[in-house]
């Protein structure tokens, strides 16, 4: 018994209405011919509203104009996979969608128009950025263990008056830290001031540091405050210590005792309300035994110590800061990049980072301002990122990731293997397999 095309019809219009993801039709001239139940609740507009207007009056993506999903499937005949967009609603909210487009055709199999299958990413995108804030300190962010330790203990730190000592490589961030602790403290309203000690030459340094009155040497003028006094009140920030002159060392561990500075050509010295903080990459105590670095001074900054771990023995946070470097440059350049391809992701876990945070966040900068397309590639990354294999190559080839890699980006996705095979670009099974048999290789 044949079944009547009505029925046909309704039957499918209920399999259509009854899937989560949103569905809908275009004819050759774009114009909206089927809309999902779906479709009306991701983009507010009814079904009757929608059919008969072209695709890009309801969606109103910055796309629609330029590479429309359905457009390009149309055009060239093939399908075009899942892409992320954002669209605004009927109430001009934006709507975070990943789409899918293909050619429609009939039962001759000629092309009649397209079909895009789309979904709401608004709750995955909302549980990104709780996942983000749950790990987020003041400025930083971190899931490592370590890290959480010292997240857990600055505000306790903040709230004492004691001379903190940052210890860690270049990069690490030193200064982040500084800011948090000024930030928790009760000095917070007044200034954090910030020195580099290695920026400067020793009399210039000097005269920074501790203010200088007018004419006490050739070129000063007028009455030139140092950073002690602009910091009255609240915070010295004094990075790179380790770079401090001997002869300076003495003069800011009086400060450091007595509470007292005295600028240069002034008469009287001056009381420093200043709560100090100093940073350093170099070992310290191993300058103490060569002579470079006062003990006595060493022992008055080091109170509170507190050694930032290096990028490499925190890789679970690479993909965090990865997001957050992703979002925060997009902001600046006015762009809106969606994320790095598998192989992309594959290297930057593996990198070592001799630069650390610093260099991370340099390589994104650099990715997001040459990547013309929605998606950074190993081609937006420095030639020099690939010590064997020119970038080229490494485009071309495509395999299953070492099993160091896998188990790095596992590890910063906590053993979460759904997590992993999405930042991986591949589904559960594939990954899944991928394990097997790496796990079965002798």
């Amino acid at each position: 018994m044949k079944t009547h095309p009505c029925d046909l019809q309704e039957h499918l219009s209920t399999i259509l209405d009854s899937v989560a993801d949103g569905v809908f039709t275009v004819d050759g001239d774009m114009r909206i011919t089927w809309f999902n139940q779906a479709a009306e609740r991701i983009t507010g507009f009814t079904r009757e509203e929608a059919l008969g207007q072209r695709c890009c009056e309801i969606f109103r993506s910055s796309i629609c104009f330029s590479e429309c999903p359905v457009q390009k499937a149309m055009d060239s005949g093939n399908n075009v996979e899942t892409r992320e967009i954002d669209i605004l609603d009927r109430h001009n909210r934006e709507i975070p969608i990943s789409v899918s487009a293909s050619v429609l055709r009939n039962s001759k199999g000629e092309p009649v128009g397209g079909v895009e299958t789309f979904r709401d990413l608004s709750r995955i995108h909302a549980l990104q950025r709780e996942v983000t804030e749950k790990h987020r300190f003041q400025d930083m962010v971190s899931r490592n263990p370590a890290m959480r330790k010292l997240f857990d203990v600055l505000p306790d730190i903040a709230a004492s008056q004691a001379t903190v000592l940052l210890q860690g490589d270049s990069g690490t961030g030193k200064e982040l830290f500084a800011l948090a602790l000024h930030n928790l403290s009760p000095r917070s309203k007044n200034p954090l001031v910030i020195l580099n000690c290695g920026a400067l030459p020793e009399q210039l340094l000097e005269a920074e540091i501790f203010g200088a009155r007018k004419g006490a040497y050739t070129g000063a003028t007028e009455d030139r405050p140092g950073r002690l006094q602009q910091a009255e009140g609240g915070t010295l920030f004094l990075d790179e210590i380790g770079d401090l002159p001997l002869p300076l060392q003495v003069k800011l561990l009086r400060v450091l005792e007595n509470r007292e500075y005295q600028p240069l050509g002034a008469r009287k010295p001056r009381k420093a309300n200043v709560r100090f903080v100093a940073a350093t990459h170099q070992n310290l105590e191993s300058m103490v035994e060569q002579k470079l670095f006062r003990q006595d001074l060493y022992f008055r900054l080091n109170v509170v110590p507190l050694r930032i771990p290096s990028l490499r023995e925190r890789v679970e946070d690479i993909p965090l800061l990865l997001d957050l470097a992703l979002d925060r440059f997009n902001a600046i350049y006015g762009k809106k990049l969606r994320g790095f391809t598998p192989e992309t992701m594959s290297l930057l876990l593996d990198h070592t980072y001799p630069g650390n945070v610093r260099e991370l966040l340099n390589l994104v900068e650099r990715a997001v301002i040459l990547c013309r397309t929605d998606t950074i590639d190993p081609s937006h990354l420095p030639g020099n990122f690939f010590p064997h294999t020119a970038p080229r190559d490494v485009q071309k080839r495509h395999h299953v990731p070492s099993e160091q890699q896998l188990r790095k980006i596992l590890a910063a996705c906590n053993g979460n293997h759904t997590a992993a095979a999405k930042q991986l670009g591949i589904n559960r099974t594939t990954l899944w397999r991928w394990l097997n048999r790496l796990s079965a290789t002798p």
